[in-house]
């Protein structure tokens, strides 16, 4: 099973994620989290999983209803570790 790490990124994303939402639905912000964490987890079993970007990097899409989220991650097959890039809402219109 491969061990699963954050950028610094991809936990400032997340946080921003869930914070647009604790200010007016608590509960949206506990499920935002819960459904990142739980796509995410799935890379520990499935690091392939992701459709290639560019070079090393992937895409997985983590689904919520008519949306979601896009998490971009590389895996480094030789130590077994998944590092999560970036991740946003699949209607953001820019992704760094």
């Amino acid at each position: 099973m491969a061990k699963l790490e954050y950028s610094l990124d991809a936990i400032t994303d997340i946080d921003r994620l869930v914070n647009f939402l604790m200010g007016f639905d608590l509960a949206a912000a506990l499920d935002t989290y819960g459904i990142i964490n739980d796509g995410l987890q799935l890379l520990k079993r499935h690091p392939k999983i992701g459709r290639i970007v560019t070079g090393e990097k992937r895409e997985l899409a983590i689904s919520r209803g008519s949306t979601g989220y896009v998490a971009v991650y590389t895996f480094d097959n030789l130590l077994d570790v998944v590092i999560v890039l970036a991740i946003k809402r699949q209607r953001e219109s820019d992704f760094n």
